[in-house]
């Protein structure tokens, strides 16, 4: 006669000390007013973009959007979504946000997993190169680049600004996901090459799958990176039609200045905002998993 026995797990549950959150409580109302202050300016800026200028201007916001729907002006976001190009400006960094992220992990993910689980001469190097070009300001390599890019005919073309985010980023890319490959156990590969895969199918088959939570929070970071790129886009990008969301968000701006049109200008705003937020609120618990976590550790 078998005898099932239930295992019952023991959680411990840590006492409440009054003298610890006393002790935290400084930290508690810097992160309160520091999460209102946030929030607050969020709505502010949200209830703006359905407002006139004249409610923005008297400070009336919030009122006329509680006297009624009526008072709502949703044509804020059409007149900015088609005529200010939010539209143009809005696909051209999806575009080069989406593409760059995609071959930063092509290029860096292989490249990192070499680098943390193989040891061969200049390896170290490698790695130090890789931190050492972290540091380096990007005005000092934007007129070199400009001048060579310039001299080729290369200026004003997507592939090109596409080329340079993945080229800048690369650097963050390895470090990142060098450091998250080292917290993987080597058992894994171990059992992967008793069953006969190669180095190659191993990293594609195992390792990086493994690797999921830092491979999906770094091009988190890339992606809110290039979509937040200004000064690049701003000089290799000769054209409003290829110009992203930072540069023609600026445009919009001052155009919005002679027409007095805030409510187009704060919708542009909000178009431009919802992206970067919609990727936190959803991802959220990813990235915390990725900066925070790994494989089994050996």
């Amino acid at each position: 006669m078998a005898f099932r026995r239930k295992k019952k797990e023991e959680h411990y549950v840590e006492p409440f000390n009054w003298r610890k959150e006393v002790r935290m409580l400084p930290g508690y109302l810097i992160l309160i007013i520091w999460v209102i202050f946030t929030f607050s300016m969020i709505g502010w800026i949200l209830a703006a973009s359905f407002s006139t200028s004249g409610s923005i201007f008297k400070g009336e916001v919030f009122k006329s959007l509680l006297s009624g729907i009526s008072n709502w002006h949703f044509e804020n976001y059409v007149t900015a979504w088609t005529t200010q190009n939010v539209s143009t400006y809005f696909m051209n960094s999806l575009l080069y946000a989406s593409v760059s992220t995609v071959l930063l992990i092509l290029v860096c993910a292989p490249a990192a997993y070499v680098l943390a689980r193989f040891t061969f001469l200049g390896n170290g190097m490698i790695k130090t190169t890789f931190v050492g070009a972290m540091s380096l300001p990007q005005i000092m390599i934007i007129l070199p680049l400009l001048s060579i890019t310039t001299s080729l005919h290369l200026t004003g073309s997507r592939v090109l600004l596409i080329f340079l985010y993945v080229a800048i980023n690369i650097p963050y890319t390895t470090t990142f996901l060098i450091n998250f490959f080292a917290t993987l156990s080597r058992a894994y590969e171990e059992a992967a090459a008793i069953d006969g895969c190669s180095p190659i199918r191993t990293f594609w088959k195992i390792m990086f799958p493994l690797a999921q939570p830092g491979v999906v929070t770094v091009s988190i970071f890339n992606f809110l990176s290039v979509w937040n790129e200004y000064f690049m886009s701003l000089v290799f990008a000769s054209t409003d039609s290829k110009r992203s969301v930072g540069v023609g968000l600026y445009t919009i701006i001052s155009a919005m200045k002679q027409t007095g049109d805030y409510g187009g200008l704060f919708a542009a705003v909000m178009i431009v905002f919802l992206p970067t937020f919609v990727l936190y609120i959803l991802l959220s618990e990813k990235i915390i998993s990725g900066v925070t976590g790994g494989g089994v550790k050996g």
